[in-house]
């Protein structure tokens, strides 16, 4: 009797499979399923409606206590659904629509105010805008604005990103000769740094590290040219899971210019500049660069057994205070006051 007085619910209501969600006003639980499954074509037969924010099913006494506009999603027998966190994992496969993410993004970024939310937007465009699966120029020319014609590829400038970067640590240890006073000892030091060249050419300085057509074993990505950060010097991880594919687009790949090759041992972790280079010095006061264990210095120096790629936030600056193992610096024998 009472029944036939009850107020109309109004709320909003979507399928599975659909993001629009539509207004629909019901004074049951049972109305409601019969005008969401005949709205957007859901065998009514075993469907059952849940609370968008968080999946819990309704009931009859449940849907008379819900405020108006409560968000709904209206499924099929046998679907499910945990809460709004399903959208999160759809929307992280973006591969089947991701043109049609992008344009919703861009819509909703023109006519938002709030600078939280535009930064959130603007991250998620850039990350919805890949384009990792190109290679060449012709494919993606986007990606090649500002860099030399002569690269044609996408791992044929980003192996010449990282030596570069080796290159840099190369000259360091170079200009570090200026600062020595002795004749004898600065010779000695410069053969020193002569016969790091060499090993470095010889390796192509370490180029494959940020090539993804490298083996895996040679190269710090992913085959699709993913990179993550290793984490700070003195950390085993990354504790805020960063990770950036500069091959995806042209943003990325400048933004992880700022991305360091951070300079650290296996156990303990060693500065080039602070520790290295002064060690290097120090082993050739009393012996000839023929007695130093170049090999040792070498790792230390320019290879992925003492380098760490960091994002620029896990980049610590502050003197790490560790030294060189004084077991491994020389090729023989035992050095006297070290």
């Amino acid at each position: 009797m009472f029944g036939l007085f009850r107020k109309n619910k109004l709320v909003k209501i979507r399928s599975l499979n659909e993001t629009t969600k539509h207004g629909v006003a019901a004074t049951s639980l049972k109305e409601l399923l019969k005008k969401g499954s005949k709205l957007l074509q859901v065998p009514l037969v075993g469907s059952h409606i849940c609370l968008y924010e968080d999946g819990t099913e309704l009931s009859e006494d449940y849907f008379r206590s819900l405020p108006d506009n409560a968000e709904l999603v209206l499924l099929a027998m046998g679907e499910r659904w945990s809460g709004f966190v399903c959208d999160i994992s759809r929307l992280l496969d973006t591969d089947r629509n991701s043109d049609l993410l992008i344009d919703a993004a861009k819509g909703l970024l023109s006519d938002e105010r709030s600078p939280k939310r535009r930064k959130l937007l603007g991250e998620l465009l850039l990350h919805l805008k890949d384009s990792s699966e190109t290679e060449n120029r012709e494919d993606d020319e986007d990606w090649f604005q500002g860099i030399d014609v002569r690269f044609k590829t996408k791992s044929a400038y980003m192996k010449y990103n990282c030596e570069s970067r080796i290159r840099g640590y190369m000259k360091e240890v170079d200009s570090y000769a200026q600062t020595i006073q002795k004749p004898k000892l600065k010779a000695e030091y410069k053969k020193t740094a002569e016969s790091l060249v060499m090993q470095l050419k010889s390796d192509k300085y370490n180029g494959c590290y940020f090539n993804r057509t490298e083996k895996e074993l040679n190269r710090l990505c992913t085959k699709d040219g993913w990179f993550s950060c290793q984490g700070a010097f003195d950390q085993d991880e990354c504790i805020s899971l960063h990770s950036i594919n500069p091959y995806g687009n042209r943003e990325s790949r400048i933004l992880f210019s700022t991305w360091n090759l951070d300079h650290r041992n296996l156990c303990p972790r060693i500065e080039k500049k602070r520790t290295v280079i002064p060690a290097l010095v120090e082993a050739l006061q009393n012996r000839k660069s023929s007695n130093i264990n170049l090999d040792y210095f070498y790792k230390l120096l320019f290879t992925r057994e003492n380098l760490k790629l960091v994002h620029i936030v896990c980049h610590k600056k502050s003197a790490h205070d560790l030294l060189c193992d004084k077991r491994n610096v020389y090729k023989w024998g035992k050095r006297k006051g070290l």
